[in-house]
């Protein structure tokens, strides 16, 4: 006969995990508020070889489940905010980068330019004395997307798109902008 698998966890601080199978080898409970006997770790399958019984794979698949469902949000959301203060930080040192590009030149890179012109001189760009920043890829956000570079009034703003790249968004979605006016 197949075997039947019934999972039961109760919260409130009485937690309750319970496992039967129906063959009449096997009838498991495990509860905080009884002993639990376990099978001998040493035991042996009918030819001899050692293994593990369905109903402990499925426990432990259930408590990495649980845990997992538990965690990961967690987890996650952390990463989102470490990817956050990374562009954070970034846009912070490219502003620094544009900053010394115009110390060099008197002019802040135009927006066809743009950030590129930290990394290559712009033809008949007087003053250039870069690179500005040490490699092509602190040009990207931690999601992969370029930031973009405008000019606003005398003054520029650096901008990331955020994980979807696209304007505008919440969370993880949402613009990270410089505040150089």
């Amino acid at each position: 006969m197949g075997a039947f698998v019934h999972l039961c966890l109760l919260g409130s601080g009485h937690h309750f995990l319970f496992l039967r199978l129906t063959t009449d080898e096997i009838d498991m409970m495990i509860s905080p508020f009884e002993p639990t006997t376990l099978p001998s770790p040493d035991r042996r399958r009918a030819d001899g070889q050692a293994g593990f019984t369905l109903v402990e794979l499925l426990v432990v698949l259930a408590i990495i489940a649980l845990l997992a469902t538990l965690i990961g949000p967690k987890v996650l959301g952390y990463l989102g905010g470490a990817r956050r203060d990374t562009v954070q930080m970034q846009i912070r040192n490219l502003s620094s980068a544009v900053d010394l590009y115009y110390l060099s030149t008197g002019t802040y890179p135009t927006p066809d330019q743009g950030l590129s012109a930290l990394v290559d001189a712009p033809a008949g760009q007087a003053g250039w004395s870069g690179p500005y920043i040490q490699s092509r890829s602190a040009l990207t956000d931690p999601w992969g997307h370029a930031y973009v570079y405008s000019q606003a009034g005398t003054g520029y703003v650096i901008s990331s798109l955020g994980r979807d790249g696209k304007p505008g968004g919440e969370g993880e979605d949402a613009d990270i902008t410089s505040d150089t006016p």
